[in-house]
């Protein structure tokens, strides 16, 4: 088995993180969301990277989902006036959206190493 060959699991791990898919020590990010260049400890080169819109998707949706429902439970219950409903709801969903983003996005990019996802190609060229 290749060096670079591992785990499910341990490239969950690596990506969840932050840090290089392939070797677990260098940092995957450069900034918040930013991917560095390359690894800075094996020098993995991550211009593969390419998660696009999938981390704010799927934190979105679990985020909105919590959020409305637990409005939602809070008032038919309580019936709080609007300013307490902005009160508690505004930081949550901050809390729900910007946390959890850096990870999932490690996650996403060190699920495509893994998988050794790549830009798809027309086996025959550029005919369709």
């Amino acid at each position: 088995m290749a060096e670079h060959d591992l785990s499910l699991r341990e490239a969950a791990r690596r990506g969840l993180a932050g840090r290089c898919p392939r070797c677990g020590q260098g940092a995957l990010f450069a900034g918040f969301l930013k991917v560095a260049p390359r690894c800075d400890h094996c020098g993995q080169d991550f211009s593969f990277a390419d998660a696009a819109d999938g981390p704010a998707f799927f934190v979105m949706s679990f985020a909105g989902f919590v959020v409305v429902a637990a409005a939602l439970v809070v008032e038919i219950v309580y019936q709080p006036p609007y300013w307490l409903h902005a009160l508690l709801w505004i930081p949550l969903i901050l809390a729900m959206t910007l946390l959890p983003l850096r990870p999932v996005k490690g996650l996403l990019i060190a699920l495509q190493f893994h998988h050794k996802a790549a830009e798809g190609r027309l086996a025959g060229g550029d005919r369709p």
